[in-house]
């Protein structure tokens, strides 16, 4: 059984690789509005997933914290954009209460691992 663990601090890993499947910690963007965030939370989930070997159609699951479901529809905006068609994963969304009270969005994804050309 091989884990890797990438990014690796003492309270957690960016991104842990076991078996074909690839779990991102959760992600925060940086801006004032939930749009801005969003854009953001989802470029670091893009640039996380390159570096593993995958990319946004292979998201398995997604995870997804608001601040205020008030901004459901500002940040699936963002996200339908986003997600490749044809592509959309298993997702669920709630309120939460964030690590930061700037904060109004954080994503937590699962992935497979690309499958690599022969």
């Amino acid at each position: 059984m091989s884990i890797t663990r990438m990014n690796t601090k003492t309270r957690m890993s960016s991104i842990v690789i076991h078996n074909g499947t690839i779990f991102l910690c959760g992600q925060v963007g940086a801006g004032s509005t939930v749009t801005e965030q969003t854009h953001d939370c989802l470029a670091r989930i893009d640039a996380l997933l390159a570096q593993a070997g995958s990319s946004r159609a292979h998201i398995l699951q997604a995870i997804i914290w608001l601040r205020d479901m008030a901004d459901f529809d500002e940040m699936n905006a963002v996200w339908d954009a986003w997600v490749p068609a044809g592509h959309a994963p298993a997702r669920a969304c709630g309120e939460a209460r964030m690590a930061a009270p700037e904060l109004k969005v954080e994503i937590i994804v699962t992935a497979a691992v690309a499958e690599q050309p022969s």
